[in-house]
Formats: C-alpha cells, structure tokens, sequence
C-alpha cells in the first residue's frame, strides 16, 4: 500500500520519504513532470476544459437547439435537401458567432487570473521555487510561513513555532502546534500532530513539509466529494435561474399553442413542428450565456486596467449590485504605514527599557509578518545582540499577545506585547519610573486612563510586560502570568489623503461603507471621524456577543463602525448583513479574514494578503485603496447595465414577435415566416447584441446598486412585446389590405419590419433617455447599421430565393419604412410612460 493511500502520519519520515521515491531535498523537475502525470493537478474540481473544441460544441447545447438539428437531419432524409442544409447552416453559423466571441473571453479571463493565482514554494533541483499550487505533487517538499495555505496533506520535516489553523476540518478555534515526528495510526485527525492538511493554513511560525496527498486523495477531498460541495449560488446565478424560469415558462406554452394551431389547420405536421421549433429558438435568449460571458470578461478587463482582478466572474455583478461594503481601516482608510511615535513607561514618560523590550519582543518573534512589527524592526540604532532566544508563544486572536523568551546576562526574561487590556490582564505589578515594582490594583484605573487618552488621539497603543523565569528555556500560554506591566508603545497610521471624498463618493454611487477593525473603540472613532463619517453608529465586539441573531440584524444596519472586533465575529457581521437584505461586500487581507471573505457576496482582498485571504476573496485588488473599490463598483454596474440591455432587447422583441406569429397563424391559410427564415431573423438580430458588451452606459445607470427584478423584466417583456405585435399586426394589415402581397412578398416584407425594427429598437431600450440623447458604443453602432444594410438588400440577393423571399415592389419599402418610423416613435413614448410608474 503506498504512502498517499494509508495512515502516514503514522510512518517514520525515513520510511515515508522512501515510499513516496522522495527526499528532503525536495523532487526533480523531471520526477515532478512524471508525478503530475500520474496523479494528476492538485485541484478539488477538476479545472473547467475551455479547449477549443469543447467550447465550440457548448453552443449547442441547448435541447432545442439538439432537436432542431435532429428534425434538420430528418428533412434532409425526406429529401427536403435545400430547407434542411439551410436550417443547419443558420445554427451553426449561429453557434460559431458565439463561439469566437466566448473563446476570446475565456482567454482574457485565463490571463488575468494568472495575475493573481496563490502559489507554493517548493524545492525543485536543490532550489526553492513559487509554482502554483494545482503543480504541487506528492513528493514535494514545501516551505511554510504564516499565512500560506497547506498545498497538501503532509507530514512535517522541520518546524519552528508552527502553529496551524485546522477550524476548516476539526471545527476548533485554536491553533494547533505542529512538529515533526509519528502519530498513533487511530489518531484522531486533531492529534495528529506531525501532519498538515490541504484547507488549513499557517497562523505563525515556520517549517517544512513533505507532500503526500494531494486533490482528491486529501482528507479535505474527501469530505468535498461527500458533500458534493458547489460553490453558493450568488445573487446574480440566482438572478440568472429565475430569468431562465420565466423564459422556460413563456416559451413552453407559446410553443405548444402555436404547434396546436397550425396542427388543427392540417398543415403539415413537419413543416409545423420545424416552425415550432424555430419559434422556440427565436424566443429564447440562447446567446445569453455567451452574452454574459462576454460582458463579464470585458468588465474584468477593464476592471484589470483599474488594477482590479476578478476571479470569479460572477462576481462582477455583484460588485456593482453592492450596497454594503465592511472594510478594516488599516491600509484602506489610512496610509497602511505604521511609524511607532514614542515608547512611555507605565506613567506616560519617554523610556528606553519599554523601547528596548519592545524591539527584543519584535525582533525575535517568528509570527506572520504584521506592520507594527515591522515598524519596530526599523530602529536600526538599537542593538539586541547580548540577547538570546529560547521560546516563542506565538500570537493569536484570542489572547491577542506574543511573548518570547530570551536569556540576558544568565537570566531568562519572558517579554509580552499585545493589545493593552490583554497585556494588562496577565500582569500582577506594574514598573514605576524609579525601576520599583507595584501592585496593579491601585493603578490600574490611571493606566486604563493613559491608554483611553492615547487611543483617543488616533494612537494605536499596545502594551509590553516582562517577567524573570530564573533558567527554564521552554513556554506556553500558561506561563503568561504574574508579570510586570513595563509600558505604551505608541504608533501612529495616519488617514490617506482623499479618502473622505473616496468615501463620499461610495455614498453617492449608494454603497454604505462599514468599518470592521479589531482595535478599540477610542481609536476606531477617531479614524472614522478623520475620514469624514460624523456622528457615527459605534458598536464593540463585546456588546455584539450579546445580541441574538434576529437582534444583530436589525442593529447591525444603523451601525457605522464595530470596533474590538474577533475573527469569528466578523463572519458572524456578514451573515447578518446579508440576512437583512443587503449585498455585502468585505475587504480583508489577514489570516483572521478568510471565514468573513468567505460569507460575503463579494469577497475582495489584495494582491499582497496571506494566501489564505486571497485564495477566499472573489476580487483581488492590486493596489490596496477605496478608491481603486470605486473605480471596480462603477464597472461592475456597467456590466450589469449591458447584460441587462440585452436581456430587455431579446425578451421584449422575441416575446413580441412569437406574440404576432401566434396571432398570424390563427388568421393565415399559410406559415407567416418559413423555418429558415425565423432562424435567419434570429441571427441577424443576434449579430448586434454580441457588440452589447462594449456598449456606452449612461451615468443613471450606474449612480445606484440594481439588482435582478423578474417581476420588472416580465412587466418589461409584456409591455414592449405587446408594442411590437401592435406595429406586428399594423404590418400584416398593410400586406394583405393595402399592398395586396402574394405568400412570398408576404413573408418578404414581415420579415424586413421584424429585423429592421427590431435593429433599431436596440437602440430605443439600450437607454432610459431619448434614444437621439444617448450615443451608443461605435462598435454597437456599426454592428446595427451593417445588419441594416444587409437586411434590406437580402431578399433581392441570389440568396433571397434560396431563403423563399420573392421580389416586393418599391412601395412595399416606402411603408415599411413607415412603421418601422412609427414603431420607434411609440417604443419612445412606451418607455417614458414606462419609466415614469416603474422603478428598477
């Protein structure tokens, strides 16, 4: 039995290496070629095929358009040859009009997801090398930091302070220790403490791993394919399903009433059943999922050039349909630089102890890198050499507090810094400035004041406390007890120049902004005072802990800031966001943020977070500012915009269309349009939807968040398409009353009016102004004019006869043309009155 198919956690680390032909000097290129090969890439769904070929052969997939072909096929062998070839030709010519404009937007879409894709550092020939993680293989051997996701079930070679998030699996809040060494074979999955598992993640420390399973193989694959696990349906898939639900509906009891009536006139039952079908393929938006594609894979690329990356596309829409966003301050509202201002003993004084202690503390610690830290290690003028390090309790988001252990002049010295109340609970005496040591009790209300005046000012205040171990080398959370409060270090992260106007700008566009942050309240208030939100609704986590879920939705919305807020609350803010009603949005770069990027609709991190985050996020921004957020919502709004037009053009003209034909086939001796020729309809009046997606979008448009409403597109698709059977009928009454038209010239001037109007109309329903005051895109424009063109010369073409269009007179152009005129001025005033008592 090899290695990645038993209880490896229970195998010698010499034997495992063995059995899995590796060694701790990592694999071969070669050897790893062969591995990915055999095991194939290390993904939990297989990756979505977009190959050419497969691509091509999903525009056919829609039942219709397979039952289509199929009768297509039985025309050919009923010797219907010209009709048949005819018919197949249209729906491939179709398929392929959407198969080039998809497979471009797949290939852009490829390209901007490389941009940002989580990768793993793995030793390859001797050397450390970032690959993605769907190339890591068994055999592998993997160097973890704080904030790395595990690639892979492994067992651990080396590790220093390894502490790993398992919450994904075991449901605990802690992180557990990991070391190198066996585990008993029964072991359960949390004591085994010599393994790592895919979905898990590195909270602080480091160390490395040989990869043993990897996809599929891994527990967390295991419960994946269990579940069957898909990822949620958001807002715009659900939006999308009902729309589809309604067209369904729509189309299926048309069609089974036109079929019955051309039935009940004995025509015949092919050339019936062939209009029938055609009918359903003219109702149906079947270029609707190439049309999304396509509008989605526009919006990220221009989302890309506003150093926005999209990695779900869906996500888009969401993006412009968010009314929420929570975001933490840090680097986001402020500049993200964090400058340590002064060092104060437990009295407010200057104090070079409480600096020094403060910088062995930073120095040593071997955690997820972090800015105040960072901050620290920048004083470069103090020397911590005369110390030591011995052990490290690495930070965590309950405590809230780092300690190391270091030896000084024979003396082991336990150094903790963290947030002031959590330092200060674990402290018993407090340092005066003579170097004296007092009882906390009495002083504990002037330090709380001291740390409630600083933080007031918009200092970010931590505390440093110490103890004297006497000689033990070795630590644990236990050992944060009975210590000495030393002092304040004081930092200082400024607001960015124009964010209140980025912020003011969110509230226009109609995005309410929330700041999420786990510092205290004082300095929450102060920075969101700075940014320009006044009088603001502040709520802390600690008094969120009390309130029930129906509770914390309904308060949750009036609320501005939420201040000492834990990673598991935060996610717990979401859920009851979303709850209420709301789009929401997170912004978060941290470990603790994965759980809450998770819940949201739109999750979006930055190109710099931990692996963990931006492997959550949905959207992931290369550049970590609002006001980069602005420029992504107004795209997203821009995209929703132009999938929505065309889901107003298609409903609204096809619902009218199979409206009329219904109507026409009660009151014709004869079909009102051949197969062919509604198949031909339907293409030509596709043709300038595919430009939809690089369509201008009019400023109204975009000034809000929107949302799918099926009960306005159904209203839209009635009225408009009652409007267009109007000029339908009007059209018919023309043909047989004035003009007098044979079966042909019939079919001939119907089908001019149907795709002339509804070429034109596109222009009319694009915008909620007067068509003449909205300039559509150029390539819109084009597409529209061409189709024109092509239109009204077709049936005088070679090809017109072919199609059974037959010669019309002058005249029958000159009234066409008519009410085309007529149509267009009718839709505009059909709109404004539309408009007028309808909102959306």
């Amino acid at each position: 039995m090899e290695a990645h198919e038993q209880e490896f956690w229970s195998i010698p680390t010499p034997d495992l290496l063995r059995e899995l032909k590796a060694s701790a000097g990592g694999l071969s290129s070669n050897a790893a070629r062969q591995a990915l090969s055999r095991f194939g890439p290390n993904l939990l769904k297989p990756r979505r095929e977009t190959g050419s070929t497969i691509l091509f052969f999903a525009q056919f997939k829609s039942p219709i358009i397979i039952i289509l072909i199929f009768a297509a096929t039985l025309a050919l062998l009923l010797h219907d040859r010209t009709n048949g070839l005819i018919i197949l030709l249209i729906v491939v010519a179709s398929g392929l009009l959407g198969f080039l404009q998809e497979r471009g937007a797949v290939n852009a879409v490829d390209r901007l997801l490389a941009v940002v894709r989580v990768k793993a550092s793995v030793l390859r020939d001797g050397n450390f090398a970032d690959i993605p993680v769907e190339d890591v293989v068994p055999g592998d051997v993997v160097a973890l930091r704080a904030g790395d996701l595990i690639p892979g079930d492994c067992a651990v070679l080396e590790s220093k302070d390894l502490f790993v998030d398992e919450a994904t699996l075991t449901g605990e809040t802690f992180p557990v220790e990991k070391s190198p060494g066996t585990s008993l074979r029964d072991a359960a999955l949390s004591k085994r403490t010599n393994a790592l598992f895919m979905g898990t993640h590195v909270v602080s420390g480091t160390g490395s791993a040989v990869v043993v399973r990897t996809s599929k193989n891994t527990e967390f694959g295991k419960i994946t394919e269990r579940m069957q696990a898909r990822s949620p349906e958001n807002e715009f898939e659900h939006g999308i399903r009902r729309f589809g639900y309604l067209v369904m509906e729509v189309t299926l009891v048309l069609v089974i009433a036109i079929f019955a009536i051309n039935a009940y006139f004995q025509r015949p039952v092919l050339e019936a059943f062939m209009f029938s079908l055609a009918l359903a393929v003219g109702l149906t938006p079947q270029l609707l999922p190439a049309i999304i594609s396509i509008n989605l894979a526009h919006g990220a690329r221009r989302m890309a050039r506003k150093k926005v990356i999209v990695k779900r596309l869906a996500s888009i829409e969401n993006f412009g349909s968010m009314g929420v966003l929570c975001s933490d301050k840090t680097g986001t509202l402020t500049l993200g630089r964090i400058e340590l201002q002064s060092a104060l003993d437990a009295e407010g004084n200057e104090s070079q102890k409480t600096l020094l202690y403060g910088y062995v503390n930073a120095f040593f610690e071997t955690g997820f890198a972090n800015p105040t830290d960072e901050a620290i290690r920048k004083l470069t003028h103090i020397d911590a050499s005369a110390y030591a390090k011995f052990d490290e309790v690495p930070y965590d988001f309950v405590r809230k507090r780092l300690t190391v252990l270091v030896s000084h002049e024979g003396k082991c010295l336990m150094v903790t810094k963290g947030a002031f109340e959590n330092v200060l609970a674990v402290c018993s005496h407090v340092e005066t400035r003579e170097g004296t040591r007092e009882d906390v009790a009495p002083l504990r209300v002037a330090l709380e004041e001291r740390f409630e005046n600083l933080s007031r000012s918009g200092f970010r205040v931590l505390g440093i406390a110490y103890r004297d171990v006497g000689s033990g080398c070795v630590i644990t959370k236990g050992d944060e007890i009975g210590m000495t409060f030393l002092g304040f270090l004081v930092f200082l992260d400024p607001p960015k120049p124009g964010v209140s106007q980025t912020i003011a700008q969110l509230k226009a566009l109609g995005v309410s902004l929330k700041i999420v942050t786990g510092d205290n309240r004082f300095v929450a208030r102060h920075v969101s005072e700075q940014v320009g939100l006044s009088d603001v609704s502040l709520i802390t986590g600690g008094e969120l802990e009390g309130l029930g879920p129906e509770a914390l939705m309904n308060r949750i919305s009036t609320v501005d800031v939420l201040a000492e807020i834990d990673p598991n609350q935060k996610e717990r803010v979401i859920l009851a966001l979303r709850r209420s009603g709301s789009v929401v949005g997170f912004m978060g770069d941290g470990i603790n943020d994965a759980s809450a990027l998770h819940a949201a609709d739109v999750g979006i991190s930055v190109d710099s977070a931990a692996d963990v985050a931006k492997e959550a996020a949905h959207i992931v921004l290369l550049e970590k500012d609002l006001g980069v957020l602005v420029e992504g919502v107004i795209e997203g709004r821009r995209t929703f915009a132009n999938t929505l037009k065309y889901v107003f053009m298609a409903t609204s003209a096809n619902f009218g269309n199979m409206f009329s034909m219904a109507g026409a086939s009660l009151i014709l001796p004869f079909l009102p349009l051949l197969p062919k020729q509604i198949l031909l309809m339907n293409l030509l009046t596709d043709f300038p939807e595919m430009a939809i997606a690089s369509d201008s979008v009019d400023q109204d448009l975009v000034e809000k968040p929107r949302r799918w409403n099926i009960k306005f597109i159904r209203n839209f698709m009635i009225t408009f398409g009652l409007l267009s059977s109007i000029f339908d009928y009007m059209t018919f009454g023309a043909l047989m009353l004035i003009l007098h038209a044979t079966r042909e010239q019939f079919r001939t001037g119907w089908f001019l009016e149907s795709v002339v109007s509804a070429g034109l109309i596109v222009l009319v329903v694009r915008t909620r102004k007067p068509f003449f005051r909205s300039r559509p895109g150029t390539q819109l424009m084009l597409a529209t004019i061409l189709i024109l063109a092509v239109t009204v010369v077709f049936p005088f073409s070679p090809f017109g006869k072919v199609f059974g269009f037959g010669d019309v007179p002058l005249s029958f152009l000159f009234l066409m043309a008519g009410i085309v005129a007529l149509y267009v001025i009718g839709a505009e005033i059909t709109k404004a009155l539309f408009y007028r008592r309808t909102s959306f």
